[in-house]
């Protein structure tokens, strides 16, 4: 097969590179979305693009490929139940009055009890 990677081992190298960037992407978003993040220092990744001139995916990789889409909605749903976790608790913490945020109050204590 003659492809834009000149052969099929070329096209099929290119393909598995690619999956192995997209892949590593999503790890590193499950990796922020677990514990674990708070003992490393985790690199935000760079957006993926698909690189120029791919082609069709070969047959062997579709399964990788799914995989990874598998892993990816599934982060991506995580994020979004988080971002309104993180919401909800910004929302709580306005609400929150601190000494620095209401002005002075008498306060009276009965000492003849």
């Amino acid at each position: 097969m003659n492809t834009a990677h000149g052969t099929e081992e070329g096209w099929r190298s290119a393909w598995t590179q690619a999956l192995d960037r997209l892949e590593l992407d999503v790890t590193v978003v499950e990796t922020l979305l677990s514990d674990a993040h708070r003992m490393d220092d985790v690199p935000v990744p760079d957006p993926w693009s698909p690189p120029e001139g791919l082609g069709p995916l070969p047959l062997d990789l579709r399964p990788r490929a799914d995989g990874i889409l598998k892993r990816q909605t599934a982060a991506a749903h995580l994020l979004a139940q988080r971002l309104v976790g993180t919401r909800r608790q910004v929302a709580a913490v306005a609400k929150v009055e601190t000494r620095d945020s209401v002005p002075s109050r008498p306060a009276y204590l009965d000492c003849a009890m």
